[in-house]
């Protein structure tokens, strides 16, 4: 079973959800996706103030949901 790792940029944080893209052209993005801010930045090694902006990479679940998080 192989693993698909994706690169994602935070864009903003919305209360304790981080709003999470596809780091490509905004042309060629989907809408946001939110995820626990302070899940991804202890996976990540990153204050939770801090993730706006920060790329990483995540494992692609089976549901297409996102986990795994590492900075890019």
């Amino acid at each position: 079973m192989t693993t698909e790792r994706v690169t994602v940029r935070v864009l903003l944080l919305f209360g304790d959800q981080a709003e999470i893209v596809a780091d490509v052209p905004p042309e060629e993005r989907a809408e946001p996706e939110r995820y626990p801010a302070a899940d991804i930045a202890a996976a990540a090694g990153v204050p939770v103030a801090e993730l706006p902006g920060v790329r990483l990479t995540a494992e692609v679940g089976d549901d297409g949901r996102l986990s795994g998080w590492q900075r890019a």
